[in-house]
């Protein structure tokens, strides 16, 4: 594809504001990036290592984690070095990179929290079939499915962007987005724009509609149960009903950030909601769950604080 663009580079101008504290800035994301690694990979470990946890509920928990490693590797990496950076700049091409991967981290995400739905949906309202329905071919199918879906599905639509010709280099984030790459072109993006909401609106319907039916059944099943029953089944549900809230509350900061002025807030408010969806789910998603499930808090203690840490977790 033949790159008509007339500028080579963008700059991130809120990092200008930044400039002053950027060697803070710099430790405070390094540090960050550094936990999303640590608890990530810790949990990848621990799922791998036991082989008690080698169930699909872990297995998607996994698949979890290692987007998380996806997600914080496409941002802070490169924020860092941009930061450091004397003009901000970084090139269009890696600005575009950066977008796709960003953009497709938030998809799947939302497309694996849906698929853990789906699987708590039959643990709690077919016990019995549980290990018959979620075979490990099914599983694998489903996390086939929540990478390749939105890898293909965002990247129809990306091309729409890259055919446009960027004349402006100018982007008010500390990091590049799809819809920034829009409000730089100098061609009509009114038809663009109305593509990329029907796209929003196709590739996150399967998603939404799996999450609403998978727990609208398990509240129906909890209204005819007994109260240990129910108990039981907010034990199950709660860590995954965390991570849901914690994903929204990261999307609904950013959808803010994008359509609406969002100026008269301080500036480490604005950089906080900017960063938080980025951020805050794989670092917060490990704790939720290696706090609340109990395997996972057992298997997690045993290994940081048993003596002999070369004993097989149990």
């Amino acid at each position: 594809m033949k790159n008509s663009s007339v500028v080579s580079s963008v700059i991130l101008e809120v990092l200008y504001r930044m400039e002053d504290l950027k060697y803070l800035y710099f430790m405070i994301f390094f540090m960050l990036y550094m936990f999303v690694l640590f608890a990530n990979t810790t949990l990848i470990f621990i799922v791998i290592y036991d082989k008690a946890l080698h169930k699909p509920m872990y297995v998607f928990l996994c698949n979890l984690a290692v987007n998380g490693i996806y997600g914080g590797t496409a941002l802070l990496p490169s924020l860092m070095g941009t930061l450091m950076s004397p003009s901000h700049e970084v090139s269009l091409e890696c600005c575009k990179a950066q977008t796709y991967f960003l953009h497709t981290y938030v998809i799947i995400e939302f497309t694996i929290l849906s698929v853990m739905c789906y699987d708590r949906y039959v643990a709690i309202c077919y016990p019995l079939q549980y290990h018959s329905i979620m075979t490990i071919t099914r599983v694998y199918k489903l996390i086939a499915f929540s990478w390749g879906y939105p890898l293909v599905a965002f990247a129809l639509f990306f091309i729409l962007t890259l055919r446009l010709t960027i004349c402006r280099n100018i982007i008010g984030r500390v990091y590049c987005t799809n819809y920034s790459l829009v409000k730089l072109s100098c061609e009509d993006t009114n038809v663009v724009s109305a593509i990329g909401f029907f796209f929003v609106v196709v590739y996150t319907f399967p998603q939404l509609a799996m999450t609403l039916y998978s727990y609208g059944h398990i509240l129906k099943i909890c209204f005819t149960a007994t109260k240990k029953s129910k108990i039981k089944a907010l034990k199950t549900c709660m860590p995954h009903l965390f991570a849901i809230l914690n994903y929204s509350v990261g999307c609904f900061f950013e959808i803010i950030q994008s359509r609406f002025d969002t100026s008269y807030l301080p500036f480490e408010t604005q950089t906080v909601m900017s960063l938080y969806f980025l951020i805050f789910p794989p670092i917060l998603n490990p704790a939720i769950y290696g706090l609340s499930v109990q395997a996972l808090r057992d298997n997690i203690f045993r290994l940081f604080c048993s003596k002999n840490k070369l004993l097989p977790l149990k």
